[in-house]
Formats: structure tokens, sequence, C-alpha cells
């Protein structure tokens, strides 16, 4: 189970370092989707009849909103990934509860979240992350 718990943090660090890049694309996007929008306007691509103004100009807002979430989960994620490597209790739970949410991110949230909340829920697992948990309750039910 070693194993499991080395490649459950890595994958996460590396996916979430993508979604790192992701946000910062979608900031990039946000202060450029103006000129994008008068670009596409003068080229014959666009015509601002055919979209509110209002809708307009709260999509840089969206994404700026997304992207923000984006680098907080990620960051969250990525120290938690951390924890789990000097197997701590507490990076084992933040990486559970962002496991969490990256199921609702299909495909490859999805399969990343299944893998890591069967790795690091899996009794083997807590008995390391918490050997005097372990050990409580082993002297309890006896």
């Amino acid at each position: 189970m070693e194993k499991h718990i080395k490649l459950v943090a890595i994958l996460n660090i590396v996916y979430r370092c993508v979604t790192l890049i992701i946000a910062i694309l979608l900031f990039i996007l946000s202060a450029v989707f103006g000129r994008i929008m008068d670009f596409l306007e003068r080229q014959g691509e666009f015509h601002p009849d055919e979209v509110p103004r209002e809708l307009l100009d709260i999509v840089p807002i969206v994404l700026v909103v997304i992207g923000a979430m984006m680098v907080v989960v990620s960051i969250v994620a990525i120290i938690g990934a951390i924890g789990v490597m000097k197997r701590q209790e507490w990076g084992r739970i933040v990486l559970i509860v962002v496991s969490f949410f990256n199921l609702i991110r299909a495909p490859l949230g999805t399969v990343l979240g299944v893998y890591s909340l069967w790795v690091l829920l899996n009794d083997e697992i807590v008995r390391i992350f918490n050997p005097l948990k372990a050990t409580q309750s082993t002297v309890t039910t006896t």
C-alpha cells in the first residue's frame, strides 16, 4: 500500500498543477475577452446585437471567479498531497475531501477521485496514518 500512497499524492499534485495552468489561462482569457470580442466583430464573426451587453460584461467576472476557485482548491489539494507524502493524518483528510470534489470533474477527475478515495479510505492506510487510533480501537475491542 506504500506505493499507492505515494502514487495518490503524486497524481493529485500533477492533476492540480495542470488545473493551476488552466486557471491561469482563464485569468488571461478574462483579461483579453473584450479584445477578442472586438476582433470577432471586426471580422464579421460576431454581431453585438446577438447577445445582450450585460451578459458579455459578466463573462470576464465569471472566468475570474472560476479561476480563483480552481486556484484555491488546487493549492489546498497540493498541500494535502504533500501531507499525505509525509504520512500526516490531516493530509489524508484534506485529500479525501478534495477527492469528493474531483468526482464531478469527468473523466480524469472522476478516475483520480475514485482511486484516491479507494486508497485513502482503506483500513490499512488508516492504520498507517494514525497508528495510535488503530491501537486504541484494538484495545477497546478486546
